[in-house]
């Protein structure tokens, strides 16, 4: 072996999630207010890892570049920044696309006479050579061209200028240098850059060594078929803790045997523990009595979890944050990491018996079967937060619910179907049944839990993969492939999630 005398300072890799917060703080300093969020350099680095780049020196991440495959049609006609890329998530990455679509580069300001930027494109170049892609194509900033729009130049002239070496522009003459043609300009691109006047340049590089008509390459692992089960529970008294666990380990023993990759079970199915309590409580007192099993709770499902071999979307539990009352559901990977998503928007009911609160996060799990979100209940009725779960990249949805009645139960069930529908999803409820008549305000539970599909060809005949029957106990179980979630959302009779004008609205998460 050779004896090393220097360590290499600065080297170029493919990001991963632990380089998240890094990426993100990168994109804060050299772009302020326009830059990446964390959840959107999740979700890149989650739909298409090969194509997030980026350059560490000395241990420290001095640049990043971002990239996406994109058909072919959609790259070469105008477009925004917004638009093509889903307003920052790369929602439109298409694997069987065409072109590799360039989000953004950004170098360190402190780390510029490196020739990090040069070593960024180059990447780029071999990447697309590699996944036998016709060209790369993106929007560069025209970063001199405001001063000369004051002066009635128009964009076409400025780009000429520059062209022609009368005018100096170092981002559009770095692209020339690098082999990029311009194709046009695109207007309103990246609506706030003031110093490019809203205007880009059209940039397109060719890949010399892309032969038309040959099989294209595998571009990423295809996530397959996952079996999904989900339990209608129902509240029964029980003696203990113990007791109560005895009857969750029934069910995942079941969806374990039938291979299931998930296992969903309710909305506040541990409800069922005040029912071993010897004198009877208030609601508030009930809620926070509930609090007190966390721990163990936690503990016993991670480990089932794990013993079992299944993932495990927990329901939810009454949590305390702090000072503050969360109603948490717990996801216990078979890998034993165990992730919590509260529920964003509390009813008016558990607001006023229970003085709950609302959570204000909500991201995606990754999971060895592919992303996922929870929406607890009420927050499947609000369509701007599955959309928002959806452009980080998820392919199931799972909503634990616990309903009183039947038109609580249907406001969830049809807001269910929706989001399979507007997002091309996978959506998966999991509601409670039977009665607690010794539990002040959970005495009572209507449900009928569902696994949800798109309306399409591929998918189950009325949307609909398994439904359990009303307000009976059972387990229900089916095999959803994610593929065709993918296809239908590229080609499908319709594309609800790829044909949002994002020129007219979108969603904006504001933590």
């Amino acid at each position: 072996m050779s004896n090393i005398i220097k360590r290499q300072k600065l080297f170029i890799r493919t990001a991963t999630l632990e380089d998240v917060p890094g990426l993100a703080a990168l994109n804060r300093k050299v772009y302020g207010d326009f830059s990446f969020t964390e959840k959107m350099i999740a979700s890149h680095i989650k739909k298409f890892p090969e194509g997030q780049i980026i350059a560490i020196y000395e241990g420290r991440i001095v640049g990043h570049a971002a990239t996406f495959i994109i058909d072919e049609k959609t790259a070469l006609r105008p477009h925004s920044w917004k638009q093509i890329t889903g307003k920052g998530y790369a929602t439109h990455h298409d694997p069987e696309g065409d072109y590799l679509y360039g989000m953004e580069v950004c170098v360190d300001p402190d780390m510029r006479r490196l020739r990090i930027g040069q070593r960024l494109y180059n990447m780029r170049k071999k990447l697309c050579v590699q996944l036998g892609l016709k060209g790369i194509v993106f929007g560069g900033r025209m970063p001199g061209y405001a001063r000369y729009a004051r002066k009635g130049m128009t964009p076409e002239e400025y780009l000429e200028q520059v062209r022609e070496k009368k005018i100096r522009d170092t981002v559009i003459g770095f692209q020339l240098r690098n082999e990029f043609e311009p194709i046009g300009i695109l207007k309103n691109y990246l609506v706030g850059d003031k110093e490019s006047a809203d205007f880009a340049v059209h940039m397109v590089w060719h890949n010399a060594l892309y032969v038309e008509d040959t099989p294209k390459k595998q571009r990423r692992h295809r996530p397959g078929v996952v079996r999904v089960a989900s339990v209608q529970f129902e509240a029964r008294k029980v003696k203990s803790f113990e007791d109560f666990m005895n009857q969750i380990e029934y069910f995942v023993d079941i969806a374990s045997d039938y291979r299931g990759d998930f296992v969903v079970f309710p909305e506040l199915y541990t409800q069922a523990l005040l029912s071993a309590e010897d004198n009877r409580l208030t609601p508030q007192e009930s809620a926070l009595r509930l609090t007190s099993y966390t721990e163990d709770y936690v503990k016993a499902m991670n480990q089932m979890a794990i013993s079992y071999n299944i993932n495990i979307i927990g329901g939810t539990h009454p949590t305390m944050v702090g000072d503050e009352l969360m109603n948490i559901s717990y996801v216990f990977l078979r890998g034993g990491e165990v992730h919590q998503q509260a529920k964003i928007h509390c009813t008016p009911n558990e607001d006023y018996w229970w003085n709950m609160k609302g959570g204000d996060e909500l991201n995606v799990i990754q999971t060895d079967c592919g992303p996922i979100g929870v929406l607890i209940c009420y927050d499947a009725e609000f369509p701007e937060l599955a959309r928002h779960l959806a452009d980080q990249g998820a392919l199931i949805l799972f909503v634990p619910f616990c309903t009183d009645e039947r038109q609580g139960y249907l406001r969830v069930r049809y807001c269910a179907q929706a989001r399979a529908v507007e997002n091309q999803l996978y959506v998966a409820t999991s509601g409670m049944v039977g009665n607690l008549p010794d539990v002040e305000n959970m005495d009572i539970h209507y449900a009928a839990s569902h696994i949800l599909t798109p309306c399409d060809f591929p998918f189950a005949r009325d949307g609909i993969a398994a439904e359990a029957e009303s307000n009976a106990e059972t387990i229900i179980f089916a095999d959803l492939n994610l593929d065709d979630l993918l296809i239908a959302r590229k080609s499908g009779t319709v594309r609800n999630f790829k044909d949002r004008r994002f020129d007219l609205y979108e969603v904006n998460w504001l933590k």
